[in-house]
């Protein structure tokens, strides 16, 4: 369990209709205590611009607050909006750009990029959002550099993500960056998910794919987690893949967004974060069980990657 000075204010800003999934992913990442992770961990609020706001399906959020509760938020989080094609509501457009002027970090899920935007907060920002929303952001939004090709966005303090499923994503990158890679992979497997994707990640395969395709890829990127020690080749996975080298890469682009190679060198990182942060092997130790074979090596791909030494992550990390 790592320790925590003090829990940090998440407050979900949600409008009547609100999809539910797009709010169900903050509710499941900072509103269950999770002691045995981090303690404390967040201290969550959902706030609405109606008493008892009605979302989506007929739910009610019974107890949710008023959009006062967001000037004391250390995290604003607006989820997908109710519709796209009409003004946000001022009251929680407002709300939103006040706490972003006093510093607070804000985080829209897919359609909730339009109340950001509304708010200005997103002009002459990188932003996504859900891909079929794209073209009407980028027209309503012309100060913003839209990107729909990713998964998630981080400019600062501003994160946008693209649509339904990226949320978790999203959230589990703000984890990472509040409490490490274990505590955000700890939460990844509770919930029964990958560890989080990277944001430069493709929305989606840019071509059809088979419905069976990922299921040679995903034997593959399992056997090459649980071999990570190993001198694994590209053309090792190509071989347990039955592909050529060239359709594996081709496939690792679309399921991924990264070659082969590079997700290689992501997994031994992310594993060697979790290491550094959970245990206290030296680093050579580390870079031998990671597969970088010595602590040059790792300390070269956390140059180039993470842009700070082993050592350093770890103070700053360890539990």
């Amino acid at each position: 369990m790592r320790k925590s000075s003090a829990a940090h204010r998440v407050v979900l800003a949600l409008m009547p209709g609100a999809p539910l999934f797009e709010l169900a992913v903050p509710c499941e990442v900072f509103g269950i205590a999770r002691p045995d992770i981090v303690s404390p961990w967040y201290d969550f609020t959902v706030a609405a611009t109606e008493p008892g706001a009605e979302v989506a399906a007929g739910f009610v959020a019974a107890r949710a607050h008023g959009l006062e509760a967001i000037a004391e938020a250390d995290t604003v989080i607006v989820p997908a909006c109710t519709n796209v094609h009409v003004s946000q509501p001022p009251e929680l457009v407002a709300a939103v750009a006040e706490a972003h002027a006093r510093g607070a970090r804000v985080a829209a899920i897919c359609s909730g990029a339009f109340v950001l935007a509304e708010a200005g907060i997103l002009d002459g920002r990188r932003a996504t959002t859900h891909w079929m929303h794209a073209d009407e952001f980028a027209r309503r939004y012309p100060r913003v550099e839209v990107d729909a090709n990713v998964l998630y966005t981080c400019d600062g303090t501003v994160f946008t993500s693209a649509g339904t499923a990226a949320g978790i994503d999203l959230c589990l990158e703000l984890v990472r960056q509040d409490h490490g890679t274990a505590a955000a992979s700890a939460v990844a497997r509770r919930m029964v998910t990958p560890p989080h994707r990277v944001a430069d990640q493709a929305q989606y395969a840019l071509g059809p794919v088979p419905q069976t395709a990922d299921a040679p890829l995903g034997a593959v990127t399992d056997w090459a987690r649980d071999h990570l020690s190993e001198s694994i080749r590209v053309a090792d996975l190509a071989a347990r893949a039955h592909l050529s080298q060239r359709q594996l890469s081709r496939k690792f682009l679309e399921v991924h967004g990264l070659p082969p190679g590079q997700w290689l060198v992501r997994e031994r990182i992310r594993l060697a974060q979790e290491l550094l942060e959970t245990t206290g092997d030296s680093v050579e130790a580390i870079a031998v069980r990671t597969g970088f074979a010595t602590a040059a090596g790792l300390r070269a791909a956390f140059a180039a990657q993470v842009h700070v030494s082993p050592s350093e992550y770890r103070r700053t990390w360890a539990a």
